[in-house]
């Protein structure tokens, strides 16, 4: 389950470039790591495909916000009811058309991500003690997590990614474009990665790709709004849980409860890592009436849904979850085509944030 809108370039940078973003609460540039290719003259917009960290104007601004309340009437209540009840349906559709030749590979992640890189997986100081030999010592799990975080240890294979040292999950797969560059990048044996999608046909064009490796994946079907569907590992014992343009697809009313439900996989130090639309993206400005669900949500031709956020919705949704904030920024790049002379404004929102690390005077009561 990923946004389709990556026909227009939603998810990653151009072939030239790639986001650098920035802190909007504060203003402060962080981590050029991406490119550093800025519009300082309007005349020469049209000589690169996209340029990085565009600063929006005040009328610029209000305009988007004008925009979105022109087209801010919901559709009735039975039509938002057929939409949630049937997104399966609609994903699988989705799937089925495009098979894996919608998105692109991201490779970009590795920059912008560098928890997915081999270093990481590697490097025990750079994890933050996310975990040591013995998964069971670990201070903020009560005694019932531990017991089966334990019992994951030493099932000797029942269960894929038991003897795995580090794991990463992915929750809104799609076809596995983050999966396997990490799978292709990173060969450390010690790493696991899980991936799910809410779409069976995702999950089996994952599976069907000659690069699914059962021996360090597992693929599997997962409703993320169902929390009470059970995930194949138990809580506290992952390393990394990643979000690409998949919370956005959730019902608003579901997001706070199934980010609390990841919350309680992640291992102590732990990282969720998320990049989804923010407010005023191109992609919410080109909504016509008769699309909107409800504020800042909306239903695609496709009857895929999407939900437009602000850093503020995230970073109280992860802090309720229990985690803390490592980054939260915001990402506004101009793309460009070049040949019908189009801009295109893009907003996107990259969260990095981790479960604390239990205080070492805890752990004497840990068996």
């Amino acid at each position: 389950m990923a946004a389709p809108d990556g026909v227009v370039g939603v998810e990653g940078g151009s072939s030239e470039t790639a986001p650098i973003l920035s802190d909007s609460t504060t203003g402060d540039e962080k981590r050029p790591q991406f490119g550093t290719r800025f519009l300082t003259d309007p005349r020469q917009v049209f000589q690169h495909n996209a340029w990085d960290n565009v600063v929006w104007t005040e009328e610029q601004e209000a305009s988007a916000k004008r925009k979105v309340l022109e087209n801010n009437q919901p559709l009735p209540l039975e039509k938002q009811e057929e939409y949630d009840n049937r997104a399966n349906e609609f994903w699988n559709d989705f799937y089925t058309i495009h098979e894996n030749r919608f998105f692109k590979d991201r490779h970009w992640l590795f920059t912008e991500f560098p928890e997915l890189a081999p270093q990481s997986s590697l490097n025990h100081e750079s994890r933050l003690e996310v975990s040591g030999t013995d998964y069971s010592q670990q201070g903020c799990l009560d005694q019932e997590q531990r017991s089966e975080v334990a019992a994951f240890a030493h099932t000797d294979g029942d269960i894929p990614g038991s003897s795995a040292k580090y794991r990463i999950m992915e929750v809104g797969c799609g076809v596995g474009n983050t999966v396997f560059p990490i799978l292709k990048t990173n060969n450390d044996p010690g790493l696991f990665v899980y991936c799910c999608d809410f779409s069976s046909t995702a999950v089996e064009l994952v599976k069907s790709n000659p690069e699914y490796d059962s021996e360090r994946c597992f693929a599997f079907v997962h409703d993320l709004s169902d929390v009470e569907a059970n995930y194949p590992v138990p809580d506290g014992t992952l390393d990394v849980i990643v979000l690409i343009f998949v919370f956005s697809a959730l019902h608003p009313d579901k997001m706070q409860a199934s980010i609390s439900r990841l919350a309680r996989l992640l291992k102590p130090g732990g990282v969720i890592l998320l990049r989804d639309y923010g407010r005023y993206d191109m992609a919410q400005l080109r909504f016509k009436k008769g699309r909107c669900l409800s504020e800042n949500f909306y239903v695609r031709g496709d009857g895929t849904r999407v939900y437009f956020f602000t850093q503020d919705e995230l970073h109280e949704m992860f802090t309720q979850a229990g985690l803390d904030k490592v980054q939260n920024l915001v990402d506004r790049r101009l793309q460009v085509n070049r040949g019908k002379q189009i801009t295109m404004y893009r907003v996107w929102i990259q969260c990095k944030y981790r479960k604390a690390v239990a205080e070492t005077e805890e752990r004497p009561c840990l068996a």
